[in-house]
């Protein structure tokens, strides 16, 4: 998994505003903090769904380029990038038996497998969409 680092500012009386050095024209806002990177995650997706993926900067080089965004009080974000291969791959996993009772009901409950409901917790836990 890599990371693209995303420039938040914020004004008084405005919505957190994002923008991505990276990704040019890739743009994103949120009105409460707790949004900002799952904001900025559904921004990155849709932007890259029609843009070859370029590299991503290292976070000193995004430093350099938003230096004056940066002075001005934005800060930085690092945006999980996560990306799919179709491969699945089995694992083994070592879990209280108790948390495996609680997956195992949530993941009926919702009408998924088990390794199906681990698969979308881990990703909602590493964008932020808990």
């Amino acid at each position: 998994m890599k990371y693209f680092y995303a420039v938040v500012h914020k004004d008084e009386d405005s919505a957190y505003g994002v923008h991505f050095p990276d990704l040019p024209g890739c743009f994103s806002a949120a009105d409460d903090l707790e949004d900002v990177v799952p904001n900025a995650i559904e921004a990155m997706e849709l932007w890259l769904e029609d843009q070859a993926e370029p590299a991503a900067s290292s976070v000193t080089a995004i430093r350099e380029q938003a230096a004056e965004d940066l002075a001005e009080g934005a800060f930085l974000i690092a945006v999980p990038r996560m990306t799919t291969s179709g491969k699945l791959t089995r694992v083994n996993l070592s879990l209280d038996m108790g948390t495996l009772a609680a997956i195992d009901t949530a993941a009926r409950d919702r009408k998924l497998t088990r390794s199906a409901f681990l698969a979308e917790a881990a990703r909602n836990e590493i964008q932020g969409r808990h």
